[in-house]
């Protein structure tokens, strides 16, 4: 991540997403195509975002959110700036009308989360750190393509991975560590209650 690229909130992004580019549709494409750029935050958090909000509820959403996060964290493990996107994602489209009211629904509230957002122990959300976490949010985004068949389940790996991106795209390392707190307990909650299943 740069030294000079600037913070991002929640509410701009979120915005981004529902105003740019402009059309009736929002494909997967366009939210890497609109964030691109804006750094490693924004790239994984817009996909999250798709799956927490209400559009999440439509079939495949978790999914394709799911392997657009791996694509995007796949590539910057690596280092890679442009993320690739293969053609089949590229076609996936869904209603822009319906997201840009979810966002207008959940608006106040995220602009009291940004509130709570502010540049610190910024050395945690570059490198190498940022590389760690987006290894992390790979295995995350992996275990969110079968919790689809349970519903809302994808929503809670989805939730870690936000609360992280959130923390790059606002340079808030403290909200990094907490996030990273949240992928050790969810990986220990899943090995104490795989024998359940």
């Amino acid at each position: 991540m740069p030294a000079n690229e600037p913070a991002l909130g929640l509410t701009d992004i979120l915005v981004k997403l529902a105003d740019e580019p402009d059309g009736s549709e929002l494909s997967l494409v366009s939210v890497v195509e609109t964030m691109q750029g804006r750094g490693f935050g924004p790239l994984l958090l817009a996909p999250t975002l798709m799956v927490l909000l209400p559009t999440g509820a439509i079939p495949g959403v978790p999914t394709l959110s799911a392997l657009l996060i791996m694509l995007v964290a796949g590539q910057l493990v690596f280092g890679k700036r442009a993320p690739w996107v293969p053609g089949r994602l590229r076609q996936m489209s869904f209603e822009r009308a319906r997201f840009r009211a979810a966002v207008e629904k959940v608006r106040p509230w995220t602009e009291r989360i940004d509130r709570l957002l502010k540049p610190r122990l910024r050395a945690l959300t570059v490198w190498p750190f940022n590389r760690l976490g987006a290894a992390l949010c790979l295995v995350l985004a992996a275990a969110m393509i079968p919790l689809e068949l349970v519903p809302f389940a994808a929503a809670v790996p989805a939730l870690i991975i936000a609360f992280y991106a959130l923390a790059l795209a606002a340079h808030d390392g403290a909200l990094a560590l907490f996030s990273l707190a949240g992928v050790v307990a969810a990986g220990a909650a899943a090995v104490y209650f795989w024998p359940l299943f």
